[in-house]
């Protein structure tokens, strides 16, 4: 009988004693090993992260011989360039600040003569809906 009940539940019977509230057993090598697999994990991480930087570094060697090829400006480059020319005032560039709306220009009373006028030039029906 001793043999069915082994059997039926297989190797259970030496998790039974955790499983109804009993001690667990401590290993101290598997602190050990755990600390080891965390060690590797990391020295792993950081092998992965030294290999990107190297091959970053490679494709950006590649690159800049490629721009240094066809002459193309880095996109940095570029941006502070373009910054840098946005900075100096040039006189007649399209890229100077706006003054202000000169006297006249945009007025309200001159939109409502546009308005009138446009007005004139509709059917009857529709002067009555406007005007309202």
């Amino acid at each position: 009988m001793d043999f069915v009940m082994k059997q039926a539940l297989g190797g259970a019977t030496k998790d039974m004693g955790k499983m109804l509230g009993g001690q667990e057993e401590k290993d101290p090598e598997a602190d050990k090993k755990k600390e080891e697999l965390q060690e590797a994990l990391r020295q792993q991480e950081d092998e992965r992260k030294s290999k990107y930087a190297r091959m970053e570094a490679e494709r950006e060697k590649m690159r800049q011989s490629i721009r240094d090829k066809y002459g193309i400006k880095k996109k940095e480059e570029q941006e502070a360039e373009a910054n840098a020319a946005m900075e100096v005032p040039c006189e007649g560039s399209l890229t100077r600040p706006k003054k202000a709306v000169p006297a006249g220009c945009g007025d309200d009373d001159e939109e409502e003569n546009i308005l009138d006028s446009v007005i004139k030039y509709l059917p009857g029906p529709f002067q009555d809906i406007f005007k309202k």
